[in-house]
Order: C-alpha cells, then sequence, then structure tokens
C-alpha cells in the first residue's frame, strides 16, 4: 500500500514540474514543447486520480498536501527559468523516477496477489517509458 501511495506522491511532483515546464518554456522548439507538456499534465492529472482510488479501494489515505507529497517524493525541483533542454532532460529523469516506483508497487502488488494493483502499475510504467522515449527523441 505504502508504494501506492509513493507513486502518487512522485505523479504528483512530476505533475508539478511538468506544469511548471508548460508555463515556462522558451526558444525554438516552444510550440511543440508547450503542447507536448499540456499533453503530459493533462494525462497525469486523470492518472493520478485513478492511483489514489486505488489506495482508497485498498483501505488505506490517500496522501495530500502539497508539502506532504513534496516532501514524500523527494524531487529535485527545476528553476523557472531553466532552457528548454534542461527542462526536457529534468523531465526525463523525473519519469525514471516514477517508473522506478511503479516498478516496487507492481512487485509489491504482485507478491500479495493483487493483479489489479499490478496491472495498474505496468500500465503506468508503459505511459511513462513512452514519455521518455519522447522527450529524449526531443534532444536528438
Amino acid at each position: 500500500m505504502e508504494a501506492l501511495r509513493q507513486v502518487v506522491a512522485d505523479s504528483y511532483a512530476l505533475l508539478g514540474q511538468t506544469h511548471l515546464c508548460h508555463w515556462n518554456v522558451r526558444g525554438p522548439g516552444f510550440f511543440a514543447l508547450h503542447t507536448a507538456f499540456e499533453a503530459q499534465y493533462t494525462e497525469l492529472f486523470t492518472a493520478i486520480d485513478e492511483i489514489a482510488e486505488r489506495v482508497r479501494a485498498l483501505g488505506s489515505l490517500a496522501p495530500g498536501g502539497l508539502g506532504n507529497l513534496a516532501k514524500m517524493a523527494g524531487m529535485k525541483e527545476l528553476e523557472e527559468d531553466a532552457s528548454a533542454e534542461a527542462m526536457v532532460k529534468h523531465l526525463a529523469e523525473a519519469n525514471r523516477k516514477l517508473v522506478k516506483s511503479l516498478g516496487e508497487a507492481r512487485d509489491l502488488a504482485a507478491a500479495a496477489d493483487d493483479p489489479e494493483s499490478e496491472d495498474l502499475a505496468i500500465a503506468r510504467t508503459q505511459v511513462h517509458e513512452k514519455t521518455i522515449w519522447m522527450l529524449e527523441s526531443f534532444l536528438g
């Protein structure tokens, strides 16, 4: 259960960082990145709700509060004036951290004979691995 709570926190931290990049990206890749970041944080918002509801369905409380979520995630925050390239690199790394948390949640769910949580973690991992590929493809 704690592993899914961690996934909520890491996902929320990623959402915040992606939104920051959406607002502040500039340069030649502005339009493509602005649009991509919006699609990413919009998809994440819906996914976080689904994960948090799974936590509740399993009898635990979903974590909340920006300070608490940030503390749980421990994710390095990006500077507001970061370059587009730094934003893309940062978000790729943040997605990698989330994939790691999802892997831990998947394995614990499998050990607990909780195929629904395991499936959720697998599906989310696929989304974030694709996001990493897309971000890294932008870098060349």
